[in-house]
Parts: structure tokens; C-alpha cells; sequence
């Protein structure tokens, strides 16, 4: 592993390929890869670029992916986008910067009033499966399973992906990823507006 990917160090390739529910050929593509970063260069090459992202959403430390899934739906995000949304949003980037329960518990009430069919809705979502318990407050704890957090923000990444013009996917799917790999390397992985 490149020392440059140090936020990827560590990361058991074999139970992020389980949890990243490749398909057979994506599958195939990463055979013999011995670490993440390796089997996300193999997926890009191979032009898996949606499988390459649900790697990588898996991959990355739950904190980070969160933040990855804000920076895509906030690229492909439109000026009028419900408030509801926008909020959901806010409260996962809030929940980024400083994981409480409070904060977590607030995105997911977020995500809940817009309905659950948006980029913000599901980063918000990530956000609450990161924490320690799915119950309401004051019942006995009930943990997310670990891979939940990543199977939120890798559908956050894939909705982000198709909004509004799914003819745009190949290219944000790969600007997606430049950006997770700024977040993989240290960096804050920021994507501009999405130019109309």
C-alpha cells in the first residue's frame, strides 16, 4: 500500500470486496490484488467505475466516507435543492467535524423528513450508521452492522452520480473517485458545482 493512501492502510481488501457486493466481472478484475488501492486502479482500468466507488465507500474509514458522500452530492446538487436536503446534508458534514450522538441522531431525522431518495439523504444516513446504536434514545443499544455506514454512502455515490442527467455518469463516476482518493491521500477532497 502507497504510503500516500494512508487513510486505506490496514483495510482487509477480502471484507471490503464482500461488503462491496462486486459482480462477477468486477470480481475477476481484482484477482490477485493484494490491498485496496491496487483492486481500485484495476476496477478504473477495467472501467468499473461504479464498483470501484462502492469499494472505495466501503473502504474508507466511516468518518471519511461520510464526508466523501457530502463532497459528490453537493457537486451534482441543484440551486433548488428541498430543504429538507440541504439540511441532511448540513447535519452529516455537522456530524463530520464532530461525531455526537446529537448530530447523528439529527441527519437521520433529516434523511427521514425528505424521504430517503437523495445523495444528502443518504450521506446523512451513513452518518447514523456510524454510530453505536440504531435504537431511539433511552432503549437498549441495537449496533449497525459495520458495513452499513459504506452501503449508505455507496448509495449516496450512485444516486449523486445519475441526478438529473444520467448521460453525465462515466465522467462524475471518475471525478467521484479522484475526489475519494484526495480524501484516501489526507486531503479534504472537495468537488466544485457541476457546471450546467
Amino acid at each position: 500500500m502507497s504510503q500516500s493512501f494512508a487513510k486505506l492502510a490496514g483495510v482487509d481488501l477480502s471484507k471490503v470486496r464482500q461488503h462491496a457486493a462486486l459482480p462477477v466481472e468486477a470480481a475477476v478484475a481484482v484477482q490477485g490484488c493484494t490491498d485496496v488501492e491496487d483492486a481500485l486502479q484495476k476496477l478504473e482500468a477495467a472501467g468499473f467505475h461504479l464498483e470501484a466507488a462502492r469499494l472505495m465507500a466501503h473502504a474508507l474509514p466511516k468518518r471519511e466516507a461520510v464526508w466523501w458522500a457530502c463532497m459528490c452530492a453537493s457537486h451534482t446538487a441543484p440551486a433548488d435543492l428541498p430543504t429538507p436536503d440541504q439540511k441532511a446534508r448540513q447535519m452529516a458534514e455537522d456530524w463530520v467535524r464532530q461525531q455526537t450522538d446529537k448530530l447523528r441522531r439529527e441527519a437521520m431525522a433529516q434523511a427521514e423528513s425528505g424521504g430517503f431518495g437523495t445523495p444528502e439523504a443518504w450521506a446523512a444516513v451513513g452518518a447514523f450508521w456510524s454510530g453505536d446504536s440504531m435504537s431511539p434514545e433511552g432503549q437498549p443499544a441495537v449496533p449497525p452492522a459495520p458495513h452499513l455506514a459504506g452501503t449508505a454512502v455507496a448509495g449516496s455515490i450512485a444516486l449523486a452520480a445519475v441526478r438529473g442527467e444520467v448521460a453525465r455518469r462515466a465522467a462524475r463516476l471518475k471525478r467521484f473517485l479522484e475526489s475519494g482518493r484526495n480524501i484516501a491521500q489526507g486531503g479534504p477532497g472537495r468537488l466544485p458545482p457541476e457546471e450546467t
